[in-house]
Order: structure tokens, then C-alpha cells, then sequence
């Protein structure tokens, strides 16, 4: 131990990972995922092939790419997550998307239950026991439950430590001490949407406050890190998941009074150039219009979506600003109305009336407790058998369904709720069904592709 002058410091002490409070964390073989020699004893892991049974603890990002990454390895896995969905920056449909995809590719995914205990014999762990009783074989766990700010040296040094529990700093990134910055994962920052300071563990963000820090630091404060508004993305598989703003549970969470939201699912570029499935939740102010957020998922170009809503919504744009946003088009790139343009085309039908959506979510929820309304398919024989519904649908091709308007109900205000595989051809029966006297028609917004629940085939 030594002792160093300094005219300015910057403190990057970064985050601790948390552990699970439960008995019996003593067994060789459990971990977390935070510093070099955890990854070091991973990568043994995947080397010498002696393990085959393992589980994460922990639906975060860290859980899900370690989840792939043990999966990809050979090792039978389960993630185990305390809240009732995975990947909590989504909002839950998006995430059961996540999560479907996750066990078709063979992964065993446990929501709404916690560890109880790690269980073990001769000082290795053999098994784990769930909240309920359950107890799951392994000889590996990786608690991904999630990190906290190192503030110890901070706390030491007598700096102010935030309402979040992370080091108070300002927009130049100086702690309450004007000679000593702080940045990264041991710091607060202020969400530019909300202004309310907040805890964001994300490399980018602790490269760019480093920046500023060192400039300030060397330039007598010149420039400034206003805060963030909390954009992620992760793999999983054959799968991308990213975020950025505010989700519609975060907006009402933080009492947002009028908030309006649409899901699209539709192709990231033609198909004749191998498009893949995206599919986006768009929030917006209903009365301002302001984007607030936006969550993507899918096999798709998710990254290029998440960049361009962020954008929007650190420019403050509204819908309206985002219907005719001047992007780069090509085939081999995107649609020609690429897939953000079109959800905000959505959107603003769904804002001006010109579309009455609902989300899968409140389709299940009509069906299951509010009586019986009309579902009427309008995909084509083949599709219908090849995958569907089963919620008591009808189906009537569009392009026979002018041909077939005495199949629907004979009131005219019965609820009619239309929808196909991405719901564009839905959109276009409530509208056909609309102009002849149906009062009470609906779009299932995203179509049989955004359905997270269970379906027929």
C-alpha cells in the first residue's frame, strides 16, 4: 500500500454482483459473471466438458447470454427467474417471445419462483431447491441477480452517495468533492425522459462518462454527460432483444396519466432479400405524441431499430416527426417503408382513430373473462392449418370475405376482433368490415407472429 498525490481523481470502482441470500452458497461450483476470473472459470467449464447440468439464477442480460453461452457449450441448462417474466426492460409479451424462443431452442426457463437452497455433498454442489420444493439437479449455478455500485472507497472518502446508492455527480461527472470525478457502474446518472436519477450499468455509458471525465479533468470542466435514457440490447440465440426509453409498465410505474402503444410485427428488409420477423412495441404520449419508448424483438435487424428509436427519443420526436424520418432504403437493407416508419404509421392510425387496436394481451383477456367476441382469421387454408389460434377463431380469407359478410355476426355492434399473420390483412378486414355497417371492429396489432401464448398446429 502506497500513497499518491493528485490535483484531480477519477474513481471507477464499477459495480459488485449480488449475491443470493439463501443457505448453503459454500459448494464448489457456484459463481457469478463479473470479473476476469469468473469468465476464466467458465471458459474451463466449457473446455473440459465435465459438467452437465447447470443453472442460471437470474433473467437479466447477464443470465440470458451466459444461458447461451452454456447452452452453445453442450450443458443441459435452466434459468430460474424470481418475477413473473424474463428480461424486465420488456414489457411481459415481448418478453414470453424471449422466453418461447429460449425453450425451442431447449433451454429449461422457470419464472415466479426463487432459490431456496444450494444443495451439495463432499463440498460440490449437486442440486438446487427451488421456492416450491422443486429441486433441480446440477453441478454448476451462475447467480446473475444483478450488481450494485461499489461506493465503498467513495463512502470512505466521505463523498455523497445518491438517493439510487450510487455516487452523486453532476452533469461533468464531479462527485461532491469539485477534485474527484466518479464514472461507470459505481455512479448515478439522470433519465433524460423522467429526471429522475437512476442506477445504468452499461459499458457504452461508462466509456462516454469516462470521456468526459478526463477531459474535465485535464480542461477545468469543458464538457458535460447529461444522463441517459437507458438503451440495451442482448443476444439470445437466434434472437435480439433490445430497448430503449421507457416501457408501458415503467411509464405507468412512474404515473405517465395518458400513454398510447402499438406492437408491430413485420420483416426488417423483403423477403426476397431473407428478411426476418421484428417485432416492436411502440410507447408515445398520447396527447403530445412524444415517443417515450420503444422494445424490439426477433430474429431481425433489432440493433438498427433500437438505435433509430433512440435517436428519436433523445431528439424528442414525436410520431408525427417519424412517419416521414428520411432513412436509407435499399432491398438488401430494408422495406421501403422500413419496419420503424411503419410502426409509427400504426401508431398514428391508432392515435387518430383511423385503426382500433388491441394487443395480444387484451385479446387473451376478452376471450378468457369478457364473454365471447367475434375472432375472425383472415389468412389463407394453408396458413390456418399450418399454425393457429385456438382461441374459437373463424376463418374467412380476406379475399373471399366480401363474398362471406353473412358468416359474421348479424348485429352490427357485436365486437369483431380481425387479425393474420403480421395483422396488415386484418387491418384491412376491419376496415372492408367497417365500411358495411360493423361498429365494433377490432386489429389484433402484430398479428398471430406477436401471440406469446401457447397456439395449435
Amino acid at each position: 500500500m502506497g500513497t499518491e498525490p493528485y490535483d484531480k481523481l477519477i474513481i471507477a470502482t464499477g459495480a459488485v454482483p449480488k449475491m443470493s441470500p439463501v443457505p448453503g452458497t459454500d459448494p464448489e461450483g457456484i459463481t457469478t459473471l463479473q470479473s476476469m476470473r469468473d469468465a476464466d472459470f467458465l471458459r474451463k467449464v466449457r473446455d473440459e466438458k465435465t459438467i452437465k447440468k447447470a443453472v442460471v439464477i437470474g433473467g437479466g442480460l447477464i443470465g440470458i447470454e451466459t444461458c447461451e453461452a452454456l447452452q452453445l457449450a453442450g450443458i443441459e441448462i435452466a434459468v430460474i427467474e424470481l418475477l413473473p417474466q424474463l428480461l424486465t426492460f420488456l414489457d411481459w409479451e415481448l418478453a414470453k417471445l424471449v422466453e418461447n424462443h429460449m425453450r425451442d431452442k431447449g433451454a429449461t426457463v422457470i419464472t415466479e419462483n426463487g432459490i431456496a437452497e444450494f444443495m451439495g455433498e463432499d463440498g460440490k454442489l449437486t442440486a438446487v431447491k427451488l421456492q416450491n420444493g422443486t429441486e433441480l439437479p446440477c453441478e454448476l449455478a451462475v447467480v446473475a441477480i444483478g450488481v450494485a455500485p461499489n461506493v465503498t472507497l467513495a463512502r470512505e472518502a466521505g463523498l455523497e452517495i445518491g438517493s439510487a446508492g450510487g455516487i452523486a455527480v453532476n452533469e461533468y461527472m464531479q462527485t461532491s468533492d469539485p477534485d474527484i470525478y466518479a464514472v461507470g457502474d459505481c455512479v448515478e446518472t439522470v433519465n433524460l425522459i423522467t429526471g429522475k436519477k437512476v442506477l445504468a450499468p452499461y459499458g457504452d455509458l461508462a466509456n462516454l462518462q469516462g470521456r468526459a471525465a478526463g477531459e474535465n479533468a485535464a480542461s477545468e470542466n469543458c464538457v458535460t454527460f447529461l444522463g441517459t435514457i437507458q438503451t440495451g440490447i442482448c443476444k439470445v440465440f437466434d434472437y435480439s432483444a433490445g430497448s430503449t426509453g421507457l416501457s408501458e409498465s415503467a411509464a405507468k410505474r412512474l404515473r405517465y396519466d395518458d400513454i398510447v402503444t402499438v406492437v408491430n410485427a413485420s420483416p426488417d428488409k423483403p423477403r426476397f432479400m431473407d428478411g426476418q420477423l421484428i417485432v416492436t412495441k411502440l410507447v408515445a404520449d398520447r396527447n403530445t405524441g412524444k415517443v417515450l419508448g420503444a422494445q424490439c424483438v426477433g430474429p431481425g435487424n433489432v440493433s438498427k431499430q433500437i438505435a433509430q428509436w433512440a435517436m428519436a427519443i433523445q431528439g424528442n420526436m414525436t410520431v408525427e416527426d417519424v412517419i416521414n424520418a428520411d432513412l436509407p432504403y435499399a432491398p438488401p437493407f430494408s422495406l421501403a417503408i422500413d419496419h420503424c416508419i411503419a410502426t409509427a404509421h400504426i401508431l398514428q392510425n391508432k392515435m387518430k382513430g383511423r385503426m382500433k387496436g388491441l394487443t395480444p394481451m387484451e385479446v387473451k383477456w376478452k376471450v378468457t373473462n369478457n364473454g365471447k367476441p367475434f375472432i375472425l382469421d383472415v389468412r389463407g387454408p394453408e396458413e390456418f392449418e399450418e399454425v393457429r389460434l385456438g382461441i374459437g377463431e373463424t376463418l374467412i380469407p380476406l379475399g373471399a370475405l366480401r363474398k362471406r359478410f353473412n358468416e359474421l355476426p348479424e348485429e352490427k355492434e357485436k365486437e369483431i376482433i380481425c387479425f393474420c399473420k403480421i395483422s396488415l390483412r386484418g387491418y384491412e378486414a376491419a376496415l372492408a368490415l367497417e365500411g358495411n355497417g360493423w361498429k365494433n371492429v377490432k386489429v389484433m396489432e402484430g398479428g398471430i407472429m406477436a401471440w406469446p401464448y401457447g397456439r395449435e398446429k
